[in-house]
């Protein structure tokens, strides 16, 4: 039987959660503490001519499996390591889970669904509609790069950090995803395999089959493999 917490962990309760909007009338949903420090970090980022806005905050199951899904089906555009689009027609359901891991997350393994992480954009710098989320708009020349550096240097102070940094996560590199430490960790610690798997079981998830095959390494991979959450002894 699922907790309260399981069902916070695995996208299934919003109940918890703030409604806010965003600067352009985006309607979002985030932890209380998380959004109240997000406030504070774009009030924060906006003296100095940052204007810090969420593209996504908290996204529940039914939202990830609808993502997930069309993308396995082709229905919604993959792209490969290097941020391409790849056609994944010919691959066998292996290759389109590996390919699809490169960028999505599995429904219930999201950490979007905790309501404490967010993918953030400079609104003053390009306009929502014209974002595609990738490395290249947060890199130097890129229109998100003075707002990176922003949060490069101040994001921690805030209880910001990048959970999936090169080399030190499961995922790939996203420069644009800031989790909220202080809860995040928290839940991540509480992360049941043996939950999970009983709920994507019973669900519609496609490649379903092939990932309780390897659900614990996947788990392990995905979920539990991120960077290390900075310390709050500066919060």
């Amino acid at each position: 039987m699922l907790t309260a917490i399981d069902n916070q962990l695995f996208g299934l309760d919003d109940s918890s959660l703030h409604h806010f909007s965003d600067d352009d009338g985006r309607q979002l949903w985030l932890d209380a503490d998380a959004l109240s420090a997000f406030q504070q970090m774009k009030h924060a980022a906006q003296q100095d001519g940052v204007q810090l806005n969420i593209c996504s905050a908290f996204r529940d199951f039914e939202r990830q499996c609808q993502i997930w899904n069309n993308k396995a089906s082709g229905k919604r555009k993959v792209l490969d390591a290097a941020s391409q689009p790849v056609d994944i027609s010919h691959f066998s359901d292996q290759q389109r889970l590996d390919t699809l891991l490169l960028w999505s997350a599995i429904p219930a393994m999201s950490r979007h669904h905790w309501g404490t992480d967010v993918d953030l954009f400079d609104a003053s710098a390009i306009s929502r509609n014209e974002l595609q989320l990738t490395n290249r708009e947060y890199e130097s020349g890129g229109p998100c790069y003075s707002m990176f550096c922003w949060l490069e240097q101040h994001a921690t102070s805030f209880g910001f950090y990048r959970p999936f940094q090169q080399g030190l996560s499961g995922t790939s590199a996203e420069l644009w995803h800031y989790s909220y430490f202080p809860t995040a960790s928290r839940l991540q610690a509480q992360y049941d395999t043996e939950k999970l798997k009983q709920l994507l079981a019973n669900s519609d998830v496609a490649l379903k089959q092939t990932i309780l095959s390897q659900l614990e390494q996947l788990v392990t991979t995905f979920v539990q493999t991120v960077a290390p959450a900075p310390s709050r002894a500066g919060l």
